[in-house]
């Protein structure tokens, strides 16, 4: 039996087990493929396979690191397939599609509100295009940092009070879905940075998001903490997982205290409560 026919029996039983970090031995290689995460809409994938070998993802090359260390992700609204191909040292290759399981998003109507809670008033245009133009610089970094190896940890205690993919319509229009998740809890409880990285962006005062914290974990991959009170930190600063970065609030466009964690590989948003189930490549 070769790679290739072996495959979709693996991947089949892979997308019921990856979340528990599922290691997979392919016969004829001196290699194993792993991956942790979920095959799910909003997905982070964390995986491993022989140093040198080359990764792509539905054609596009992923950043591999010297250990065949390497991350991806699945946007909100993912098609079912994705296309994974693995091509090593020896020549051999390993291509197979991946499916991708559907989520399910709350969808909530509300009418009657005032129109300048809705938009932006014009005014605030110019100062709301700086902005966004702060977080795309902020995010849009490929670092050769491994971070992320570690896995990811929630940034604070506290109820869950938003989730990722969720939408508003109002007054009939559809809004941005939202893609972070948020965290209910008393003002100035501590804010943690949710994984290592280097810190790219620390603004006080945005329209929307209020204090703003990004951390570039690398390769394409940031956390985005919003709403904040206080912050602790700079731009540039290394922080830990786990060190306390900034305060709880209800800055900018918040309607109580609570911090927004978003999570972006590249250009692609991802659920933050599926980074927490896709564990770490931090070997015992």
């Amino acid at each position: 039996m070769t790679t290739k026919s072996l495959a979709p029996f693996i991947f089949k039983w892979l997308s019921f087990c990856v979340g528990f970090g599922l290691l997979i031995l392919l016969p004829n290689h001196s290699h194993a493929l792993e991956l942790h995460g979920a095959l799910k809409q909003g997905g982070l994938i964390l995986g491993q396979d022989q140093p040198g070998a080359q990764v792509f993802l539905d054609g596009e090359p992923i950043k591999v690191d010297s250990q065949g260390r390497f991350v991806f992700g699945f946007a909100r609204d993912a098609g079912p397939e994705a296309n994974l191909k693995i091509i090593y040292n020896d020549g051999k290759t390993l291509e197979q599609t991946l499916k991708i399981a559907k989520q399910v998003y709350q969808i909530e109507r509300i009418d009657g509100l005032p129109q300048k809670t809705v938009t932006i008033p014009e005014e605030e245009k110019i100062r709301r295009a700086k902005e966004t133009a702060m977080v795309r610089e902020a995010r849009k970094g490929v670092t050769e940092a491994t971070d992320w190896v570690a896995g990811f940890m929630l940034p604070a205690e506290g109820r869950i009070s938003g989730v990722y993919g969720s939408q508003r319509i109002l007054n009939g229009e559809p809004r941005w879905p939202h893609f972070g998740l948020d965290i209910a809890a008393p003002l100035m409880t501590p804010v943690k940075a949710p994984a290592s990285g280097v810190v790219t962006l620390a603004e006080r005062e945005f329209l929307l998001e209020g204090g703003i914290i990004i951390i570039d974990h690398g390769f394409g991959l940031t956390s985005t903490l919003m709403h904040l009170a206080e912050i602790n930190v700079s731009v540039g600063q290394q922080v830990k997982m786990g060190e306390v970065i900034a305060g709880l609030g209800a800055t900018g466009r918040a309607s109580g205290p609570h911090v927004d964690w978003r999570i972006n590989w590249r250009s692609v948003r991802l659920d933050p409560a599926l980074a927490l189930e896709a564990g770490t490549l931090v070997k015992e």
